[in-house]
């Protein structure tokens, strides 16, 4: 039996890029190597330092009573945000430099890593990162074993190796997950809820994983990738858990949530409200009446661009014009409380254009964000097309692009971002 303690890092943003959300979500990654852990007999504690607003000495109080012999913490704010995380390892760096005391094997999960792994290895100073979807990796290195694909380490000669490349779960036979009473009670946060206050408390779900588009912008590549589903009565069974627990609220974080009658017709007697991301040219009318009724009440859909030549240079595969895109996503307003229209500040769009489409949204109860600068996130298509594959600068590279690029940010950020190195304490090993 491995003692094994999986942490997620009570999070800060200051001067970071980071476009998610800040507040607490459940470390679904972290709660799935639980659940395959405890099935084969190892011992576990859970951390969630940004749910529970953790101090470091809290952990290490915790930690000292577990006595961990191996310690995975990742390096993203929850599978919700690894395609757009924060680039910056600030966070994860100092919380290494406190968990060194424990004498426990050090274990980074995340986007990084499953990317630029020798940077991250360098970085953090841990002794092993683990690359691509990390769940079975984490079971794997709690059994023992240290030679296997998708580990990145160092070896005695001091020199990073790295074992072939990111991994993938089959995920399809995910189980229901379970979490601790007073996690869910703490989870106020509804995610991307804006039609009403919350009365009980949030949670996040993972129909799906993975996506069948391959967007230029979409920094998937590495982990989380090809698009696969679980079975709708698993998905319910989870949610009833989650029902009696209080829980009003979930959002599913799928990369993308497609039409699936089965699940929906089994929401609509739950009385859940949920929230999506989607794209709204693959919801025909019909579907959208069925999602209002299974209790949708927020669709985040992916637009990115008002021209036909802006979504071909995005790799949208877009067979809709944008009128009926427009019209798509009013036909979704009829049935749904809340619909965003995503946008990409891309050069094929005219700036007045797009603000007066966006004014015609609102006007029809549908909100478009400002554009948002495109941020060519290592291990994404627009990476690989500016740079080639990423190296150890290439976060470095990404950052320093922005930041020259763009003088004008975006409604979703308060401030200007901070360069990296700026960003980050070094903490050697």
């Amino acid at each position: 039996m491995t003692r094994v303690a999986l942490i997620n890092p009570n999070w800060t943003f200051d001067g970071s890029i980071y476009f998610g959300c800040r507040s607490p979500h459940l470390p679904l990654e972290l709660g799935i190597s639980q659940h395959l852990l405890r099935d084969a007999g190892h011992a576990t504690l859970l951390l969630d330092a940004h749910m529970f607003d953790l101090s470091p000495s809290d952990m290490l109080a915790e930690l000292v009573t577990f006595r961990p012999d191996m310690i995975v913490l990742t390096t993203a704010p929850t599978y919700l945000f690894w395609r757009c995380a924060p680039p910056e390892l600030r966070v994860p760096q100092q919380l290494v430099a406190m968990l060194r005391e424990t004498g426990a094997t050090l274990v980074a999960v995340g986007p990084h890593g499953s990317t630029t792994p020798r940077m991250t290895l360098r970085k953090l100073g841990v002794d092993l990162v683990v690359m691509g979807e990390c769940e079975h990796s984490v079971l794997r290195l709690a059994n023992g074993e240290r030679d296997f694909a998708g580990l990145c380490f160092t070896q005695s000669t001091g020199a990073p190796r790295i074992n072939g490349g990111p991994q993938a779960a089959a995920f399809i036979d995910q189980p229901a997950l379970q979490w601790p009473e007073e996690m869910i009670r703490r989870h106020h946060h509804h995610h991307h809820r804006f039609e009403a206050a919350p009365v009980g408390p949030g949670a996040e779900v993972e129909a799906s994983r993975g996506c069948p588009y391959h967007c230029t912008f979409c920094a998937k590549d590495n982990f989380r990738n090809a698009y696969r589903k679980r079975q709708p009565a698993v998905i319910l069974d989870e949610l009833d858990g989650l029902r009696a627990q209080g829980t009003e609220y979930v959002y599913f974080i799928d990369e993308i949530f497609l039409p699936n009658a089965d699940l929906l017709q089994g929401l609509v007697t739950r009385g859940f409200k949920f929230g999506i991301q989607t794209r709204i040219d693959l919801w025909k009318p019909d579907m959208l009446e069925l999602l209002g009724r299974a209790g949708c009440v927020s669709i985040e859909a992916g637009i990115e661009s008002l021209t036909p030549e802006g979504r071909a240079a995005l790799a949208k595969n877009c067979r809709m014009t944008t009128e009926q895109l427009a019209d798509r996503l009013v036909e979704a307003r009829r049935h749904v409380p809340f619909v965003q229209a995503n946008l990409i500040e891309m050069p094929q769009d005219d700036d007045p254009v797009v603000q007066r489409w966006r004014q015609r949204m609102q006007d029809a109860g549908v909100w478009a964000n400002d554009p948002v600068p495109l941020y060519p996130y290592p291990g994404s298509p627009d990476y690989r097309r500016l740079w080639g594959e990423p190296d150890d600068h290439a976060w470095e590279r990404a950052h320093t692009h922005y930041l020259e690029l763009f003088s004008r940010f975006s409604d979703v950020q308060n401030e200007r971002p901070v360069p990296l190195a700026a960003l980050e304490r070094q903490v050697a090993p």
